[in-house]
């Protein structure tokens, strides 16, 4: 990462701010600072409980945002399962900040289902792993509902493998279809998470916050901040990406599945030091 001065970084982060007032950032987002940001978690970290325990487990965990999974609703869930989720989220002080990863494919009636479902889940995005020709149907529908579609990566061997695998294929397109990036899995394929955010910047409406040992296909889950993620680095490049207010900031631990809430908590405790040291040079 370039080192800035202290100088250039109030001088940047001033006409972010310049520009957010002005109406002159892209996407319908203004750039958010770090105490508007959400800390989130992706409910697949929590995937070895029931999905009542698995929410009260995220609260207590101190998450404000939970991004659900098909393992814990399904897009096929009726609109009184919806309406019962979204109740028990609401009740423990939580908000729903999407729901993936999802396929889209060429098939516009079944994509329209899953929007249709994100629609009534009240989620601004779909994480989603969309297939190459599926992006016509996904331009209108992302105009017609207004929620965003994040590209999802999974690391080498995928199709999204790099951020410019990304970027190839939203070009051109609306621009509320972006961008969820898997920092563990860009850890695997060789990219460090500052290079990812800004070269994704404008168009980034996802993260998966997660960290690996080594930068190798094969390799294993840590704490945040013990493998190769520089969390401060992230949320200070999220800052001058104009990171939207909605954006989903997602906690995905994927080790220890019977019992990780004392690595979670950890990885929180680590996020929000981050977040707040920040917030403090901003």
């Amino acid at each position: 990462m370039t080192h800035r001065t202290r100088r250039g970084f109030l001088k940047t982060t001033s006409l972010i701010a310049a520009g957010a007032a002005c109406g002159t950032l892209p996407g319908a987002e203004q750039a958010a600072d770090q105490k508007q940001l959400k800390l989130g978690i992706q409910l697949y970290s929590l995937r070895g409980y029931k999905v009542d325990k698995a929410l009260k487990h995220a609260s207590e965990l101190g998450f404000e945002q939970v991004e659900f999974y098909s393992g814990m609703l399904e897009t096929s869930a009726s609109d009184e399962e919806i309406e019962a989720t979204k109740k028990k989220v609401f009740d423990l002080g939580l908000s729903v900040s999407g729901h993936g990863v999802n396929r889209l494919t060429k098939d516009a009636a079944k994509n329209r289902t899953i929007f249709e479902f994100a629609k009534k889940l009240g989620a601004p995005c779909i994480t989603a792993d969309p297939d190459l020709d599926s992006f016509d149907s996904l331009d209108e529908l992302v105009k017609e509902f207004d929620i965003r579609v994040a590209i999802h990566n999974h690391g080498p061997r995928h199709r999204y493998n790099k951020a410019i695998d990304v970027l190839r294929v939203i070009e051109g397109r609306d621009e509320r279809i972006g961008a969820c990036a898997d920092l563990g899995h860009y850890i695997r394929s060789g990219q460090n998470a500052p290079e990812v955010i800004r070269l994704l910047k404008g168009r980034l409406y996802g993260i998966h916050l997660k960290d690996f040992a080594e930068m190798t296909d094969k390799t294993k889950g840590v704490i945040l901040g013990k493998g190769h993620l520089n969390v401060e680095e992230v949320f200070t490049e999220l800052h001058l990406a104009g990171f939207p207010a909605n954006g989903a900031v997602s906690l995905e631990y994927e080790e220890n599945p019977k019992d990780p809430l004392a690595e979670i908590r950890e990885c929180v405790a680590v996020a929000k030091a981050a977040m707040k040291a920040v917030a403090a040079n901003a």
